[in-house]
């Protein structure tokens, strides 16, 4: 264990237990890639609005694409010891899916750096379905978001995860 790891193997402790941010200055500059998943469950109702672009705040895909990227880009700002980052490519996918009813959200973030991007992944699928919520709320309150994960991540010298 280097000196950035805590007794438990979480490297956000120092060795008093309190958290810090890691420093990463050592690390390798590699290219880096994660991919994180969701899905915001809604009545089917509530997805035809979306479909068929009925929502009175407007474009609820559209909106909650951007807000998934700038999610990703504001990743640092939210989450206390994340690293600011270089990202170099935000790609953020909603889509309508019936059998949830409702809209399954991936995000791919990529960067070239000394940490991955796995929480500005996770980022921009959560600010998706928070926006999908606040867009759709007036009409279903009961809206559920969920699944939120990593599929993907790779670069660095961890390697390659790929969820099952």
């Amino acid at each position: 264990m280097g000196n950035d790891t805590h007794a438990s193997g979480l490297t956000h402790f120092n060795a008093d237990g309190q958290a810090h941010m890691v420093d990463v200055s050592e690390k390798a500059v590699t290219s880096r890639i994660a991919t994180a998943a969701g899905h915001i469950k809604m009545e089917s109702e509530t997805l035809a609005v979306v479909q068929e672009n009925r929502a009175k705040k407007g474009d609820v895909l559209g909106v909650a694409q951007l807000a998934g990227i700038m999610g990703a880009k504001k990743c640092s700002d939210l989450i206390p010891l994340c690293h600011p980052l270089p990202i170099t490519k935000v790609s953020v996918e909603l889509t309508p899916d019936a059998t949830l009813p409702g809209v399954r959200i991936e995000a791919t973030v990529k960067t070239t750096g000394q940490t991955g991007v796995e929480m500005e992944a996770l980022t921009a699928v959560s600010t998706a379905a928070l926006t999908v919520y606040d867009m759709l709320k007036a009409i279903d309150k009961a809206m559920e978001i969920g699944a939120i994960s990593v599929r993907l991540k790779d670069g660095g010298k961890s390697g390659r995860y790929e969820a099952s």
